[in-house]
């Protein structure tokens, strides 16, 4: 790869041994993906949950935090895997809660912002067009590509950290225009109503496309969505095939054409109303035992907010009710007395936390909790492996379901 003299220096260690361990990572990263050079980012978004990290990546931070290194771009993060408000009830442990604090405290030490959302796109400084950044989150990189236009690859959290060390990432993937034309073609035949509609479209879509690699370019649409929709359908699309950018013809703003996008000379695909039903068929849940709601991944935003507890307003759950929201809707959402209404229900708002990333196994294991509705295509494609048995539905029926106690 190509380096500049800064980051020569980087390498040299002239700016301390954690920005050389940075600068190395990206490297061997660079090399492996045969990047040529780095880009400069404007931001980076890490994804660091104590489920994942553990006592050595705590301990790692901790290292990183002992020496004087700082981040020299604005960095955030993903939602946490602890409430600390709010955790004992879920059944986690002091131990989770205790990891987490270690982590918070280390990664403010160097400069990052715990701003603990997958919806920072919607909340903290979107990216704008053209922007280069190194994000985490699937459904946030997702959204940033296809919708922002920004250039971002999926960043592990090292990786991500990394980039906010040094300012910089290596350039391949994404950030490389010619990887940013369409490879598939899709047509759709059945148009989406509503949130979980649109999950289930994008899921279709991702499973159909089923690599990192490919980038769907999607006609059809007789409508714009709106951001809640099209944050559910990137995020289930991204779960589902690991895709990281689409293209909507007349809508996403790298794809005003087909031509725009280079999908002229694809084979087109269409996505019919028989697939639709066959995906939210293989997550029907309908006569069965109901355990818990959760309404989550990605976070809900102050509009979702709403919504939620609208359909919650004088009434009150049978079971469980869990709503997962960011720490900056969460404010707003209580100012306007959405969060009280959630609750005065019974239910419960976490913020700055994901349920599938929050220990979920445990949690479910703690409370006795298999049979999980929720309106989100993408949790219900992951807590499949994490013990439980997940079915798909509106949040209107979702809700319903709380106050009633069991599936409709």
């Amino acid at each position: 790869m190509r380096l500049t003299d800064e980051e020569e220096a980087m390498l040299a260690g002239d700016m301390g041994p954690h920005v050389q361990w940075a600068i190395d990572h990206q490297i061997k990263i660079g090399t492996f993906f045969d990047a040529a050079d780095m880009v400069p980012v404007s931001q980076a978004h890490m994804m660091a949950d104590p489920e994942s990290f553990g006592d050595a990546g705590a301990a790692f931070m901790e290292d990183i935090a002992s020496g004087k290194s700082k981040v020299v771009i604005p960095m955030i993060t993903d939602p946490r895997g602890v409430d600390l408000s709010y955790y004992r009830p879920l059944g986690q442990t002091e131990e989770m809660a205790s990891l987490e604090r270690r982590f918070i405290t280390a990664c403010e030490t160097i400069g990052i912002m715990m701003t603990n959302t997958c919806i920072n796109y919607q909340t903290v400084m979107p990216p704008v067009f053209g922007d280069h950044v190194a994000y985490g989150d699937t459904g946030v990189v997702i959204y940033s590509n296809s919708v922002c236009g920004a250039r971002s690859n999926f960043e592990g959290g090292p990786s991500a950290l990394a980039a906010g060390l040094t300012g910089r990432t290596p350039r391949y993937g994404l950030h490389l225009e010619q990887n940013r034309t369409a490879t598939r073609r899709y047509r759709v035949t059945t148009q989406p109503k509503e949130l979980t509609d649109w999950g289930v479209l994008g899921a279709v879509i991702g499973r159909k496309a089923g690599s990192y690699w490919e980038v769907p370019v999607i006609a059809g649409l007789d409508h714009a969505p709106t951001s809640d929709e099209i944050k559910h359908f990137g995020a289930a699309m991204a779960s589902y095939g690991s895709t990281p950018l689409f293209h909507i013809v007349g809508i996403t703003p790298e794809a005003p054409t087909i031509e725009a996008v280079g999908g002229t000379g694809l084979l087109e695909e269409k996505i019919t109303a028989a697939e639709i039903a066959a995906l939210r068929d293989s997550f029907a849940g309908h006569g069965d035992q109901l355990d818990v709601v959760v309404l989550a991944a990605p976070q809900l935003s102050l509009v979702e907010m709403r919504e939620a507890a609208s359909h919650c307003a004088g009434r009150h759950v049978k079971k469980p009710l869990i709503v997962c929201t960011s720490p900056q809707v969460y404010g707003d959402a209580t100012r306007m007395g959405f969060v009280g209404t959630i609750e005065d229900a019974g239910g419960t708002v976490l913020q700055g936390t994901c349920f599938y990333n929050q220990y979920a196994r445990e949690i479910g294991e703690a409370n006795g909790w298999v049979n999980l509705l929720s309106n989100s295509a993408k949790i219900v494609n992951i807590l499949g492996g994490y013990g439980y048995r997940p079915a798909l539905a509106s949040m209107q029926d979702c809700i319903e379901a709380a106050i009633e106690g069991k599936m409709a």
